[in-house]
């Protein structure tokens, strides 16, 4: 398993669990993130933008073109956000820190 830290904008620290090969943005949805995923990860929204702690940042692969195009569209992006149906857990992000905006576009109500 792969241990996640989601901070919320209040300073509220949830502590999440997924498996190697899962994507962030479900593990978030998993317990209870407000971390929509409208295209369900094919890139064409950015309702699942997330912030890595800057300590974590370097460890991911970096966004490709398209990611990055979405991040132009959401809001307040920062140099650490990322598209959470972006990344990928692997051994490698275990205690990862991620967290989630307060301008967070949440369609659902979460």
């Amino acid at each position: 398993m792969v241990r996640v830290t989601f901070v919320k904008p209040d300073g509220e620290k949830v502590s999440a669990e997924g498996e190697e090969g899962q994507r962030l943005l479900e593990v978030g949805q998993n317990v209870g993130m407000p971390l929509e995923g409208t295209c369900e990860g094919q890139m064409a929204c950015s309702t699942c933008h997330v912030v890595i702690d800057a300590a974590w940042f370097d460890r991911l692969p970096p966004a490709v073109d398209d990611e990055e195009d979405m991040l132009d569209l959401a809001a307040g992006v920062t140099r650490t956000s990322r598209l959470s149906c972006q990344i990928e857990l692997t051994e490698a992000l275990d205690g990862l820190v991620v967290h989630v905006p307060s301008e967070v576009q949440d369609m659902q109500g979460r």
